[in-house]
């Protein structure tokens, strides 16, 4: 399961179609709605998490381009300062996708960052801020590359 949070930009045009619905409906996506100003005969914005299988996601992303609506992908880096880390774990009870767990027997606390999502909760909880994020801002055309490299 993929979840990532895009922003996407309507042209006029398509302010009144049902879209989103659509997504849904024929993807098999789950959304989250965050942010959105749209009106009619306007163009709109909405800033929208989008859950699901990768190769739907991405379906449904060309879906949306087929409309003229441009996706930007919005995203937050963490990182983990190992130099600071000390293994305490207190960020693993917090990470709601498992990208941060303990290795058993070693103990070890591993960060994944392939799995973090970027939500950040592991940011002020750890005691020693080892744990930090910086925005990343993808567009769909780098999101297409990446899918072609892959």
């Amino acid at each position: 399961m993929a979840t990532r949070i895009y922003i996407l930009r309507f042209p006029k045009e398509t302010s009144s179609e049902p879209i989103i619905y659509q997504l849904v409906k024929q993807y098999d996506v789950e959304f989250n709605i965050l942010k959105a100003d749209i009106l009619p005969q306007r163009e709109g914005v909405m800033i929208l998490e989008l859950k699901g299988a990768k190769d739907k996601v991405n379906d449904g992303l060309e879906y949306l381009k087929s409309f003229g609506v441009k996706a930007e992908r919005l995203a937050a880096a963490i990182k983990r300062d190992d130099e600071k880390c000390f293994q305490c774990g207190a960020c693993t009870g917090i990470c709601p996708v498992g990208a941060l767990y303990i290795k058993r027997p070693s103990m070890e606390v591993v960060f994944d960052p392939e799995k973090c999502t970027g939500c950040s909760l592991c940011v002020p909880i750890c005691p020693v801020r080892a744990m930090e994020v910086s925005p990343v801002s993808e567009t769909f055309a780098e999101e297409e590359e990446e899918k072609i490299v892959t």
